[in-house]
């Protein structure tokens, strides 16, 4: 047994009694402090870190169940055990009552004192563990961690600000990589849901014939392979919030289904003749424009107004770059620290470079770029070579934007020359031209037919 139990105070009036428990303790490995009084133990909680108590019943001066609620306000992560020579089930239940972890009677045995005290260690630690996480947790998805300080970032805290507390859907809307999941976990673990569950599932990511069963659970012998009861999704988000990214792609079966769950607040597993209530908050994600999803017929037009009551948009990273040395700054520390390196900025070229970028992948995107100049930089400044030829790109391509305006070119000309220079420098490959355009290749093979198509008629 080593220290990494934690400190064990022992506290009671009676020294033969005090010096006996210190030494079990001691023999056993356990780091042990001692106090005659409650008041003695409250000075030395004040002073020292403990992970366990255990103390006298009946003291003069503060009583054993007084000085349990005195470590109970001021340490609640403290596991504390009392004993008493008064044993008995009154006793014993106004002990639990009061927050007590167990509880002995004297004379105090060896074996009971250890198996008992080492319990209650590992429940404290625990505790405290599980104190630490949630700590964590909330820092890393305070709102202060969507970084941001132009207009839009601000306008959109606000919104999250107001919404969090409510018990009203959430859509979430913007481009791949703007942080849809990250603000739905901000909404979560700022709301009056946060002890619960946070559940995310990407309706994209889960076979059709297996999301239903994922998402309202199924019953045993519903089909070949269920040889048990499985809870789903939503019993799992009980209480919380359940984050369905990509909603977009859920099948219109799974569509009905959902409205249902939402309207009725319960779900009926694959296979189960009974609903279950279910209390949970959705908060929803799509990168594509649900209302034209719906005139398409590809979304109900029921689940998406259930949906949508209040529409996040996240804008894209190209709207917002007064945000990008934020950004990079951030990304930098965080990336050097995982790496042991110790690059301090970027060159301004650099920098000039990343503002001047269209960041299709957005946050995303300029994360991977920064992990990827912290890798190769061989200096303390993160300089242009370091960043991918796209990006060390994007300032020439500023430049012939300059030019057609002084020459006050049409704008379809612009477009085409713009169009050439990205599919030369991506050496023809029209898939990352798309890519570095921020159009999909369909819009790409269109406009390259309307250039081809315009040159044909001038010659």
């Amino acid at each position: 047994m080593t220290e990494e139990w934690g400190a064990i105070l022992v506290v009671d009036d009676d020294a033969d009694m005090r010096d006996m428990v210190f030494d079990m303790l001691k023999d056993r490995g356990h780091q042990v402090s001692t106090a005659g009084s409650g008041q003695e133990a409250i000075k030395l909680l004040r002073e020292e870190d403990y992970v366990a108590v255990l103390t006298d019943l009946r003291m003069k001066g503060i009583q054993g169940l007084e000085l349990l609620s005195e470590i109970k306000r001021l340490h609640p992560d403290i596991g504390v055990v009392l004993m008493t020579a008064f044993g008995s089930v009154e006793t014993a239940v106004e002990a639990m009552k009061h927050g007590a972890s167990d509880y002995l009677t004297k004379p105090v045995k060896k074996d009971e004192l250890l198996r008992v005290i080492e319990r209650v260690i590992r429940e404290a630690s625990l505790r405290r563990e599980v104190s630490r996480l949630r700590k964590e947790v909330h820092k890393e998805y305070s709102f202060h961690q969507i970084l941001g300080k132009s207009k839009p970032m601000l306008a959109l805290f606000d919104l999250i600000k107001r919404v969090a507390d409510s018990p009203t859907n959430v859509l979430i809307t913007g481009e791949s990589g703007t942080g849809k999941e990250l603000v739905a976990k901000a909404i979560h673990y700022n709301s009056d849901r946060k002890e619960a569950p946070f559940i995310p599932v990407n309706c994209a990511a889960i076979p059709e014939q297996l999301l239903e069963s994922e998402l309202f659970g199924h019953v045993r012998g519903a089909f070949t392979d269920a040889k048990m009861d499985k809870r789903g999704l939503f019993e799992e988000a009980q209480k919380g919030t359940l984050f369905l990214d990509e909603i977009s792609e859920l099948p219109l079966m799974l569509q009905a289904k959902l409205l249902r769950a939402i309207q009725e607040k319960e779900v009926r597993r694959v296979g189960a003749n009974k609903p279950l209530p279910v209390d949970v908050r959705i908060i929803a994600a799509t990168n594509l424009n649900l209302g034209e999803e719906v005139k398409a017929k590809r979304f109900r037009d029921d689940l998406y107004y259930r949906l949508n009551v209040i529409e996040l948009k996240l804008p894209p990273l190209r709207d917002r770059r007064e945000d990008i040395p934020l950004l990079v700054e951030t990304f930098l520390k965080k990336c050097g620290e995982a790496r042991g390196k110790a690059v301090k900025g970027v060159s301004e070229s650099a920098l000039a470079m990343l503002m001047d970028y269209a960041w299709p992948g957005n946050v995303r995107e300029l994360e991977n770029v920064v992990e990827r100049a912290v890798t190769l930089s061989r200096a303390d400044k993160v300089l242009p070579d370091d960043l991918p030829s796209a990006v060390q790109g994007a300032r020439g391509d500023r430049r012939v934007l300059d030019e057609a305006a002084e020459k006050t070119l049409p704008l379809h000309e612009i477009e085409k020359e713009y169009i050439k220079k990205i599919l030369e420098k991506m050496g023809g490959n029209k898939y990352q031209a798309a890519h570095a355009l921020g159009i999909d290749r369909k819009t790409l093979y269109r406009k390259l037919g309307e250039i081809e198509g315009k040159s044909q008629s001038d010659v």
